[in-house]
C-alpha cells in the first residue's frame, strides 16, 4: 500500500512539471558519452590490449573475466542500496554525478596502464566499469522523470539508439590515430579521448535536466543507511504483490548476464580465434554500433505499437541466434555477419527491458 501511494504521488509531481524537449536531449546526450566506453573500453580497444599486451596469452583472458566479474558483483551488492537512497532523498541526478566522475576518472588512469601493470590494469578497469554500471542505474531511473508510461518505449529507445552513435563517433576520432601512428602509446591515448568524450556529453543532464522526485523527511532517530534497508526490506515484502514483474526480473537476471558476458568477450573472441588487429576489432565494433542504431529505433517503435513483451521476444530470440552462430563460425567475414546481427538485437533486448522496468515497478 505504502509502495502504491508513492507511486500515486511522484506521478502526480511529474505531471506537474512537464518536460521540456532540452531535458530530453540532455537525457540522449548522456548515453552518447558513456556509449563511447562501452564501445572503446569494452569491446574494441582495452579488452584486446589488456589480454594481448597487459597480460598476455590465455592468463589475460582469465584476469579479465575476474575483473568483470568482481565490478559486476560490487554493483549488483550496491545498486538497490543506492537506488533505495536515491528515491528517498531524491537524489539520483547526485549519485549519477558521482559514479559518472568515478568512470570518467579511471577511464582516463587507464592512460598509465602500460604492459606488465596487471594489478593496475586491473583495479583501474575495475574502478571504472563499477562507475560506468553503477551510473547506469541512477541514469535508467531518471527515464520515469522524462518520460510517461506510454513514451518510455519511444524514448528509451531514442537513448540508445543516440548512445550507440556516441560509440561509432568516438571509434571513427580513436581509428585513425590507431592505423595511422600505431604502438601502445595511442591505444593508451584513447582512453584519454574515450574519458574526455564521455565527460562533455554528460555536461548537459546536470545541467538542463531536473529531478522530479521530492526529498522526504527523514524519521527521528534513523539514519539514511538504516532507512535504506528498512525500505529494501519492505520493498521485498511488497514484491509479492508484483508476481509479473518478479517474473521479470529473474528472467533479465538471466538473458542480461548473457549478453553482458558476450560483449565483454567479444573482442577476446575475435582475436583469440581470428587473430584480429586493433584496426579490425574498431572495425567490427564499429559495425556493431551501426546495426545497434537501427535495432533501438525499431524495437523501440515495435514495442510502442504492439507491446514490449513481444518486442522483447523477437529482440531475445535474434540474439540467441547470434549467439549459437559463434558454434559454426568459421572465417572472419562470417564473424562480422554475426556481430552485425547481435548489435541489431542487443539494444533492442536492453531498451526494451528498461521500458518495462519502468512500466512495470512500483
Amino acid at each position: 500500500m505504502e509502495l502504491t501511494m508513492e507511486k500515486a504521488r511522484t506521478r502526480a509531481r511529474r505531471r506537474r512539471i512537464p518536460t521540456t524537449r532540452r531535458e530530453r536531449w540532455a537525457w540522449y546526450f548522456y548515453d552518447f558519452g558513456n556509449s563511447a566506453y562501452a564501445a572503446v573500453v569494452l569491446l574494441a580497444v582495452y579488452s584486446a590490449y589488456f589480454k594481448g599486451q597487459v597480460v598476455g596469452g590465455s592468463e589475460g583472458t582469465r584476469l579479465w573475466g575476474v575483473s568483470v566479474g568482481i565490478a559486476m558483483l560490487v554493483v549488483a551488492l550496491l545498486s538497490p542500496i543506492l537506488g533505495t537512497l536515491a528515491d528517498y532523498t531524491a537524489s539520483k541526478k547526485k549519485y549519477l554525478f558521482i559514479f559518472s566522475s568515478m568512470a570518467i576518472v579511471f577511464t582516463a588512469a587507464l592512460f598509465f596502464v602500460q604492459p606488465g601493470n596487471i594489478f593496475m590494469g586491473m583495479l583501474f578497469f575495475i574502478l571504472a566499469e563499477i562507475g560506468y554500471r553503477s551510473g547506469q542505474v541512477f541514469y535508467n531511473a531518471l527515464l520515469g522523470d522524462i518520460a510517461s508510461p506510454n513514451e518510455m518505449s519511444r524514448v528509451s529507445g531514442n537513448g540508445w539508439a543516440i548512445g550507440s552513435a556516441g560509440g561509432i563517433v568516438c571509434l571513427l576520432v580513436v581509428l585513425p590515430l590507431i592505423v595511422l601512428v600505431g604502438g601502445t602509446f595511442v591505444v593508451r591515448i584513447s582512453f584519454l579521448i574515450t574519458a574526455a568524450f564521455y565527460l562533455a556529453s554528460s555536461i548537459p543532464i546536470f545541467i538542463w535536466l531536473r529531478e522530479r522526485a521530492e526529498p522526504q523527511p527523514l524519521p527521528q532517530k534513523t539514519s539514511v543507511l538504516a532507512l535504506a534497508f528498512r525500505r529494501l526490506a519492505d520493498t521485498f515484502k511488497a514484491i509479492r504483490n508484483y508476481k509479473e514483474l518478479v517474473k521479470f526480473i529473474v528472467a533479465f537476471l538471466v538473458f542480461n548476464n548473457g549478453i553482458m558476458m558476450t560483449l565483454d568477450f567479444a573482442a577476446i573472441i575475435g582475436a583469440t580465434l581470428f587473430g584480429m588487429t586493433q584496426t579490425q576489432l574498431i572495425i567490427f565494433v564499429i559495425i556493431v554500433q551501426i546495426t545497434s542504431v537501427l535495432g533501438a529505433f525499431l524495437f523501440g517503435k515495435l514495442a510502442g505499437r504492439w507491446s514490449s513483451k513481444y518486442s522483447l521476444i523477437i529482440s531475445l530470440v535474434l540474439m540467441i541466434v547470434a549467439v549459437s552462430l559463434l558454434f559454426i563460425v568459421d572465417s572472419l567475414v562470417m564473424f562480422n555477419v554475426i556481430g552485425a546481427l547481435a548489435g541489431f538485437a542487443l539494444t533492442g533486448v536492453q531498451s526494451v527491458s528498461r521500458t518495462m522496468v519502468g512500466q512495470m515497478a512500483p
